[in-house]
């Protein structure tokens, strides 16, 4: 029941996440006008909004004027939901994630509690950033510096002794990236990337942001190559490297020390 609560209130919050994805990259507020149809403008009703299931009762077009509505909409909210299942069975298992042996009834002591608050808090400002500059090609300020400062802030209360070596490796690998911002002049990397890594290093420490900024630039690159043999992508153009991180991230906070049991075991 836990999990399925869990299930479900990710499913509102993605439905929320949707509103920041649009209306962040507009500058408009999230909290201000109601949600309206895209080509209609038609204010939608309280039942036009239920996360996954308005999607599918309106057959994904709106009730008004059938206009085609996103999938990005019901995939962020099932990604959200599913995330938050996950995390929950993360932190209950003192970070080892795995769905065979997951304890079905939580029980989370207040220190596990603040933590999965926290997690849950980060990983929904990725998936904001994955989606947007999935869309868009941007990554919000307003999502990556108010989450820096969340993270800033939950290390030195939480984690005063992992504090100094998350707060390095943050500014190591925005160091590094803005290394590569310049060098590219803005062309191969985008300042939001450079933001962005600062919050994953702060978020994952030494040494699995290594394993989160390898598995990004491995799919970048690979993707990029498919993209640009199928002749979706010409070699000048870019791809947006925001899902990548942030894909990379997941990665690496789940399965990061899976990773690198099997790396030491092989070295």
């Amino acid at each position: 029941m836990i999990l399925f609560f869990l299930f479900l209130l990710g499913l509102a919050v993605g439905s929320f996440l949707n509103v920041l994805i649009d209306r962040l990259p507009a500058e408009e507020s999230p909290f201000k006008g109601r949600s309206h149809c895209e080509d209609c403008k038609k204010i939608l009703a309280w039942y036009d909004l239920m996360p996954i299931f308005s999607f599918f009762f309106l057959k994904g077009k709106c009730r008004y004027c059938r206009f085609p509505i996103s999938y990005y909409y019901p995939l962020v909210e099932l990604t959200t939901g599913a995330l938050f299942v996950a995390i929950s069975i993360f932190v209950n298992n003192n970070f080892q994630f795995s769905i065979f042996n997951f304890q079905s009834n939580l029980n989370f002591q207040w220190g596990q509690i603040l933590t999965l608050i926290y997690y849950l808090f980060v990983v929904s400002s990725l998936i904001v950033v994955f989606f947007t500059d999935l869309k868009y090609g941007i990554i919000p300020d307003k999502i990556v510096y108010p989450s820096i400062l969340v993270s800033i802030a939950y290390l030195f209360i939480n984690h005063k002794s992992l504090f100094i070596n998350h707060l390095l490796v943050g500014i190591g690998a925005f160091i590094f990236f803005l290394l590569l911002f310049l060098a590219t002049r803005g062309r191969g990397m985008g300042f939001g990337d450079v933001k962005l890594v600062f919050l994953l290093g702060l978020f994952l420490g030494w040494p699995k942001i290594m394993l989160a900024l390898y598995f990004a630039f491995l799919t970048g690159a690979v993707l990029g190559c498919i993209l640009i043999l199928w002749r979706k992508k010409r070699l000048s153009e870019t791809i947006p490297f925001g899902p990548f991180l942030s894909a990379g991230a997941f990665i690496a906070m789940f399965f990061g020390d899976v990773f690198l049991k099997l790396v030491y075991h092989v070295g």
